[in-house]
């Protein structure tokens, strides 16, 4: 423990919990610390590393005084809609689906689309696949869709077989969150993954949070298969930031493997003559409907660029 006049003894650790500038951190030895940030400039985010001191001699509470490099950052659109970080340092999204609700495809493309921004693994999960509703062919047609991509596609219920087994092995390993609308069934997954983890949330609350809702933290869980589930309110009501209309395709492979063979190297895919993208969603090679959510993503993030000035360029054709 330091003493007055010394400098603080700085230890690596890993953010737990988060809410503003309250947290918890897990120390090398795996013990959790209460703690709070050092500095108005630093803000950290579940899953953070960061170096901590001691708060003083004879006290364990951790002092938070710089965040290491990360790897991945989660960040989503804010109510005024500038990107805010979420969750740090993820390896995996998984999206939530169910017979109820109906799935919105669009914000689902939009998670997955999301996921390829930022360079993170992902993978859908229909929940409350014991439902009768679950086996309805065009959801069973859109799962599939996706995991002809190349995305794991797992099936899973809470209450009865196959159980989340399948789940349990697919977040093994990993840094993961769970994402998907609302009813869909995340908490229920989340409790059945890590049965401690209400007790956990409301054990943060009570020490660092003097009662506040308990649904305002954000918490690391471990898993006992190995690896980690974030739950976060910045995840539950996620909306990836939107990148330039360039690089909007980035984020469906279907279009990222068919770029290459359009006329233009900077073709949109939209109305630009010989495109690949487009022939193959007229010809059913890709799916029409991802292809009219990468046009309804294009549309959004026009409104925010404003309208093409007159003298940008229409295309660039290919070279070589």
């Amino acid at each position: 423990m330091p003493v007055k006049g010394e400098e603080p003894s700085l230890q690596t650790g890993l953010v737990v919990a988060s809410h503003g500038r309250h947290l918890d951190v897990l120390d090398e030895a795996g013990v959790r610390h209460a703690g709070r940030l050092h500095g108005r400039g630093l803000r950290v985010v579940c899953g953070d590393r960061v170096l901590f001191s001691y708060a003083g001699q004879g006290d364990d509470q951790a002092d938070v005084h710089s965040r290491l490099p990360r790897t991945h950052l989660l960040e989503r659109l804010n109510g005024r809609g500038l990107a805010e970080p979420v969750v740090a340092n993820l390896t995996q999204l998984i999206v939530v689906v169910g017979p109820e609700p109906k799935p919105d495809w669009d914000i689902v493309d939009r998670y997955f689309a999301g996921a390829e921004w930022s360079g993170l693994k992902a993978g859908v999960v229909l929940n409350k696949c014991d439902l009768p509703g679950a086996a309805d062919p065009q959801l069973q047609k859109e799962i599939a869709s996706y995991a002809k991509l190349g995305y794991p596609a797992l099936s899973c219920s809470t209450r009865h077989d196959p159980g989340t087994a399948a789940l349990a092995a697919q977040l093994s390993g990993q840094s993961s969150v769970l994402v998907g609308q609302s009813g869909t069934g995340k908490s229920s997954l989340l409790n059945a993954l890590v049965p401690e983890a209400r007790a956990i949330t409301q054990e943060i609350s009570a020490a660092n949070l003097e009662g506040k809702h308990t649904t305002t933290t954000a918490a690391l869980h471990h898993l006992s298969s190995g690896g980690c589930l974030i739950d976060s309110p910045g995840v539950r009501d996620y909306a990836p930031p939107l990148p330039l209309a360039r690089q909007i395709g980035e984020g469906f492979r279907e279009i990222t493997r068919l770029a290459a063979q359009c006329r233009f190297a900077d073709c949109l895919h939209r109305t630009e003559p010989a495109c690949a993208v487009r022939e193959a969603a007229l010809q059913g090679t890709i799916s029409s409907r991802r292809y009219g959510s990468y046009q309804r993503l294009l549309d959004l993030v026009a409104r925010f660029e404003g309208p093409p000035r007159k003298d940008a360029p229409r295309g660039k054709g290919r070279t070589g």
